[in-house]
Parts: structure tokens; sequence; C-alpha cells
């Protein structure tokens, strides 16, 4: 981020009372965190792409064989 777009939040910050100016803050907090979880999610899943298309071939050939069974979600 350029220095000029850290000053134009640093002013904007500064214009908000401090109960505000805490708010964006863990709002903040939360929406990064949130996008390093979906990076680390998004890595996890290239990462492991091709064991899950083997899986998925797996349960679809296992279908057609009738082999598969509807999952029952009470003993979950």
């Amino acid at each position: 981020m350029s220095s000029e777009n850290i000053a134009t939040i640093t002013k904007i910050m500064e214009s908000l009372p401090d109960s505000t100016q805490e708010q964006v803050i863990e709002y903040l907090r939360e929406y990064l965190a949130t996008l390093q979880e979906e990076k680390e999610w998004d890595c996890l899943v290239n990462k492991n792409q091709n064991k899950l298309i083997d899986f998925a071939r797996k349960a679809k050939q296992e279908m057609s064989e009738g082999k598969a069974q509807l999952m029952d979600y009470e003993q979950l």
C-alpha cells in the first residue's frame, strides 16, 4: 500500500470518535483473519487437488456400482 493511501486511512481514522476507531480496528482484524484463512484454505485445496479429484472419481464409481449409501445425518 502506498504511503499516500496509508496517510488517507490515518486521516479518516483520526476523524472518527475513539469508540468508532475501536470498532473499525476490530472489524479489520476479523476481516484480515478471514482473508488469511481463505488463503490457507485455497493453498490446501490446490496442494491436494489431485487427491480430491481421485476421491470424487471413486465416489462416482461407487455410486454407479450401487455401493454408495445415503448419509444418515443422525449418526454424525
